[in-house]
């Protein structure tokens, strides 16, 4: 089978006295030069954030940042004017383009009750963008409905020809996400470069020589020119997929 896997339990790791964060890629005072990418994705961070906690206004640019929150609530305020909170089945970017403050806390937001007391759980993701020089941006999309059949749901794709919840500037990446039901089954996507990350539960990929891969939650597994394999979930799962088909530095 062609992919690769990191166990949840191999990934680097960051704590502070409000913040653990596991890292898939080499992110921050963890280098690996061999770690560094899989396609266009520079960076997949799992992060465990405290009520009243996070990170004060920081610098981004040239990135392409897509936040998925599994539990809880996360409060984004940027430079630019945006201000939001991401939630449960809501898809978010970042572009940051020619460069952006922005500041993530787990706060309480005014309109949504409940929200900023409980840790919340939830997975950054960072891709190259393929366009440079562009003015920052901010886009955010509720797909609660769509992820509830437990198929795969395009949540951010720059492929002008795929329609996504929300748009990244890489035209050659889309993020897909599912909510599949114990033993439902889905058909992984065709690309050059895949990147699978287990939120979630517990899933076992199955290509068509019946070779089998049994993912649990935290275990990420890379793929190179993969697709059409079978993904069923052994419980109810959360799963999400980069399809990719070029590496950094190819247009």
């Amino acid at each position: 089978m062609g992919f690769s896997v990191i166990r949840a339990g191999d990934r680097s790791l960051t704590t502070t006295a409000w913040l653990t964060s596991y890292h898939c890629f080499s992110f921050g005072d963890h280098y690996d030069p061999a770690n560094t990418h899989h396609g266009a994705l520079i960076a997949s961070n799992e992060e465990f954030l405290p009520p009243n906690c996070g990170f004060e206004s920081h610098h981004h640019q040239e990135s392409e940042i897509v936040t998925w929150v599994s539990s809880g609530t996360l409060v984004h305020r940027d430079s630019s004017g945006h201000a939001g909170v991401v939630y449960p089945g809501l898809a978010q970017r970042m572009s940051a383009g020619s460069g952006i403050d922005h500041s993530e806390r787990n706060d309480p937001w005014p309109d949504l009750p409940g929200s900023g007391t409980e840790t919340v759980h939830y997975v950054q993701m960072w891709v190259l963008p393929d366009r440079h020089g562009t003015e920052p941006s901010y886009a955010q999309c509720d797909i609660s409905t769509e992820l509830a059949t437990g198929s795969l749901v395009t949540v951010a794709s720059g492929d002008p020809d795929r329609h996504a919840a929300i748009s990244i500037a890489n035209s050659g990446a889309s993020l897909y996400a599912a909510r599949p039901a114990g033993k439902q089954t889905l058909t992984m996507p065709s690309a050059r470069f895949t990147h699978l990350f287990v939120v979630h539960g517990a899933v076992v990929v199955t290509d068509d020589e019946g070779n089998r891969l049994e993912l649990a939650a935290g275990d990420a597994a890379r793929g190179v020119d993969t697709g059409g394999e079978s993904l069923t979930a052994r419980e109810p799962s959360e799963v999400l997929i980069w399809a990719m088909d070029r590496a950094l530095g190819e247009f």
